[in-house]
């Protein structure tokens, strides 16, 4: 590493991601694990997974590229983005991927043309779910129309082999999953009839890293997963395709604290990085995801702080009353915790801003 000291950085100890990997396969017992790519794909955190035994999810075919250079058979993989440019497609299944989603009659029309005899898996509509960070609404539809339109790949001659939902991520609730997999049950009994049977049931992502507050135990997550997948029709394979709760707690965003402010009685700290340089989530969340923070002085005595940005946007705000050392000045180091999710795959040069340096812990 050429300049290991400069930040904006994010920091990623591998360690945890593969202990992180093992906890959550732990809780869930007989579901295979996809990591989604879209959440962190610095290759280190790909290898890692790869040589845990985890599977990969990927959005698109440029992340297809990145699982093809560490050695990854596309076989395996899940291309779950519901809507897919055709020729993205069409480079995945030439690449060797054959499980897509769908969610509309028009994906499968462009999946019978170029990526023909594939298996496919409907996504469910999993909305008000009430995750922190909120993602759900966009993609899924309701039971009948689920039924309806993997009876439609059948007859498009592909095969309808898999139900996919997704709860919200970073869920704190257990619970969510309760609904989602009656919704797959009642589709499962349905499809029956027309004698077509489901092969594999996604549970999505969701599972939940340790931000300001701990979230409850994984193996409360297991035991609702494991009661719902009982309650089916019949047996089926399961997967799950965590993200976050694989690689946030595995990385730290070292900042460095580029000016300081009062402004009507309240601390600015304007920091190196922020909301369009590695925090987006803290816009997307309107400041409800609390990264755990701390700085370079460590002194007993505190003061509250807005964290902010290095652009001129005023939407750059990353955190609103923290408690640090008093008297932080420029050239202090402000510790961004729980950072090794969403971070640097959100990142833009806004304003000619420098994106976080990724680097590993040991390096």
């Amino acid at each position: 590493m050429d300049h290991p000291d400069r930040t904006p950085a994010l920091v990623v100890d591998l360690a945890v991601v593969a202990g992180a990997y093992q906890a959550l396969s732990t809780a869930l017992p007989g579901i295979a694990l996809h990591y989604a790519l879209k959440c962190n794909g610095f290759r280190p955190v790909l290898t890692t997974l790869r040589d845990c035994g985890c599977g990969f999810e990927v959005a698109s075919a440029t992340e297809l590229d990145e699982l093809l250079a560490i050695g990854i058979d596309p076989a395996g993989v899940l291309y779950s983005n519901p809507v897919k440019p055709v020729r993205q497609i069409a480079r995945a299944y030439a690449a060797g991927i054959r499980h897509f989603a769908f969610d509309s009659e028009d994906e499968l029309a462009k999946l019978a043309a170029v990526a023909p005899g594939s298996a496919v898996s409907v996504r469910l509509a999993a909305n008000d779910m009430d995750s922190e960070v909120p993602s759900e609404g966009k993609f899924g539809v309701d039971p009948d129309a689920a039924v309806e339109l993997m009876l439609a790949a059948r007859d498009r001659n592909l095969v309808p082999s898999g139900i996919a939902f997704h709860v919200g991520s970073q869920m704190m609730r257990p619970k969510a999953w309760r609904a989602p997999l009656r919704a797959v049950a009642e589709i499962m009994d349905k499809l029956v009839a027309d004698n077509v049977f489901v092969e594999l049931v996604n549970v999505g992502g969701g599972f939940p890293a340790r931000y300001d507050v701990p979230p409850p135990p994984l193996a409360e997550y297991g035991a609702v997963i494991a009661e719902g997948v009982a309650a089916l029709p019949y047996p089926v394979r399961v997967a799950a395709e965590p993200g976050r709760a694989l690689v946030a707690e595995a990385g730290m965003l070292v900042a460095t604290v580029i000016g300081t402010a009062i402004r009507s009685g309240r601390r600015w700290i304007h920091l190196d990085v922020g909301a369009f340089n590695g925090l987006m989530e803290s816009l997307e969340t309107g400041n409800r995801l609390r990264f755990p923070v701390r700085d370079s002085r460590d002194a007993p005595e505190r003061d509250r702080y807005h964290l902010t940005g290095p652009t001129c946007d005023g939407q750059d705000t990353i955190l609103f009353d923290v408690a640090l050392s008093a008297g932080l000045a420029t050239g202090d180091q402000v510790y961004i915790g729980c950072a090794g999710a969403y971070t640097t795959v959100y990142a833009s040069t806004f304003n000619g801003f420098d994106v976080p340096e990724i680097r590993c812990s040991s390096d």
